[in-house]
């Protein structure tokens, strides 16, 4: 399933803007392209596309059509979109309004959202994959390949290798081990970094000429792919020299109608990255042994990993730099995911990138630079069904690690066991209803400024040793002695039982946590 909303985000701003966000909940499932001589506007599940319209009185009209059909929303080009009737309209009908950028035809859009819409209705189906788009993309290098007559590499923002025409053989080493390796090689990204072509790339959409450099790097003339301002990645075609306008020209053609292509299998992956997301957070919130579990998870056992970012990363940022801290370190395939405001992984109990060790190290490593980078992992689970217990654990101790109560940054459950226990008998007590002696010196100190727990506190928590809690305490031992005296005046203590001293010290934890 996927909203409206949700496919212009997956697609990016590049062609879309959501003007009117609406309901915002209901499902698309097609697309329809509303024709304003015809009445018709679809059916529930379409996002209807205006073409055709003449002015915002027709946009007005078309709006109320398709908020009277149930329809998911309305796409229109960005002037119409902004016109404040149209918007008002919108707001009024709850319907989610989506602007257009003027420079892509409606075609175009059709063969874009139908392809994002049908991997979001079967995001496992081959057909719905992405094959098809890498098809394409081979063959538009072929197409550009003809036209600048010279071997041609499509490459993302990424510097990773797309696609490339057939006829590699007649090139330099850079290309082979590029084209082998399906990137860039980093020492050759280093050279062209070093001569400001990926700066120029990512500022401007004419395409220039590398002149050649060491190790026979022949000269490379290349052409940004850019969709709305945003640069989506690059054609290189290794040529002898400079190249005529025309060619230039053509070639320039051929990146905008790339451009839609890769907008596509962008909005691909990342529908198919939400998918995955959404199959691990249901496993993690209750395993259903009805329901197969169709997430690929690491070697077993697992064990979740709830994880904690520095201050100023609302969710979905913390899920994205968590992915890309992950793989920029050797986790190939992260299982992220983010259930009721908390980032969680699921790792192996093994060695390696994606297991617990090499998890908590990244972490602490990560931590001396950015302060707020925690981890807490629950225990070990043997299969699916032991995946919730594990997040729930994992959860719990996250919040003790960021109170402070559990130590940071990285903390296994299984260190941290007597913690949690003390943890979970506290937050269980009521202390609105105390009784025994810890409410008597309570209702004391109150009345009469004295701090009698405290002092109890300090003589629970170092036994036998009255020097130590005096210490703690800034008092002399005698003083200490003489107030545990008073204390035992006032409240009918027996110190000697090891169960009231554990009753006594969870009672004045309950009472610390809530001051």
């Amino acid at each position: 399933m996927i909203t409206a909303p949700d496919l212009v985000v997956a697609v990016g701003p590049a062609l879309f803007e959501v003007v009117v966000t609406g309901k915002g909940d209901g499902e698309v499932r097609d697309v329809f392209l509303a024709d304003p001589q015809e009445p018709a506007t679809g059916q529930p599940g379409d996002l209807v596309l205006g073409l055709g319209l003449r002015d915002a009185e027709d946009a007005v009209e078309l709006v109320e059509r398709c908020a009277a059909g149930n329809a998911s929303g309305v796409v229109l080009r960005t002037t119409l979109a902004h016109e404040p009737t149209v918007v008002a309209a919108a707001d009024r009908w709850l319907l989610t309004l989506v602007a257009l950028q003027p420079s892509v035809t409606w075609a175009h859009v059709v063969w874009l959202l139908r392809g994002v819409i049908d991997r979001a209705a079967a995001p496992d189906s081959p057909a719905a994959g992405d094959a098809g788009v890498h098809q394409e993309l081979f063959a538009l290098a072929d197409a550009a390949a003809a036209i600048v007559d010279a071997p041609v590499t499509i490459e993302d923002n990424q510097s990773r290798v797309l696609a490339y025409s057939s006829g590699q053989d007649f090139t330099d080493p850079t290309r082979v081990s590029t084209i082998v390796g399906r990137r860039v090689p980093p020492e050759v990204i280093a050279h062209f970094r070093a001569r400001g072509i990926f700066r120029r790339l990512a500022r401007s959409s004419e395409p220039f000429l590398v002149p050649d450099g060491p190790n026979g790097i022949r000269p490379r003339l290349v052409v940004p792919v850019r969709a709305g301002g945003e640069w989506l990645g690059s054609i290189w075609a290794v040529v002898d020299g400079p190249v005529s306008d025309e060619v230039t020209a053509e070639l320039s053609n051929a990146a905008s109608v790339l451009a839609l292509h890769l907008l596509r299998l962008r909005a691909q992956a990342d529908v198919a990255r939400r998918s995955a997301i959404d199959r691990l957070r249901t496993i993690l919130r209750q395993f259903s042994p009805d329901n197969p579990l169709d997430v690929r998870l690491p070697r077993q056992p697992w064990r979740v990993v709830a994880l904690g970012s520095p201050d100023g990363y609302d969710v979905p940022q913390q899920l994205d730099l968590w992915e890309s801290t992950g793989r920029r370190h050797g986790w190939s395939e992260p299982q992220l995911a983010d259930l009721d405001g908390t980032v969680l992984a699921v790792v192996t109990d093994a060695d390696g990138p994606g297991s617990w060790t090499w998890l908590s190290k990244l972490v602490t490593e990560q931590a001396k630079t950015a302060p707020g980078t925690i981890a807490a992992a629950g225990g070990p689970a043997r299969g699916p069904a032991d995946l919730p217990s594990s997040r729930a654990q994992a959860v719990e101790l996250l919040g003790l690690v960021r109170r402070g109560t559990a130590p940071g940054p990285a903390l296994p459950v299984e260190e941290a066991w007597h913690v949690l226990t003390v943890h979970r008998a506290v937050t269980s007590l009521d202390t609105t209803k105390l009784d025994g002696p810890l409410a008597t010196l309570l209702r004391h100190d109150i009345e009469h400024d004295t701090g009698f727990v405290e002092t109890l506190q300090a003589w629970l928590e170092y036994p036998g040793q009255p020097q130590r809690a005096a210490r703690e305490l800034h008092l002399h031992t005698n003083t200490l002695r003489h107030r545990m005296k008073r204390i035992g005046e006032i409240a009918a203590l027996d110190l000697s039982s090891p169960r009231e001293r554990l009753a006594l010290q969870l009672q004045i934890a309950a009472v610390r946590t809530e001051h």
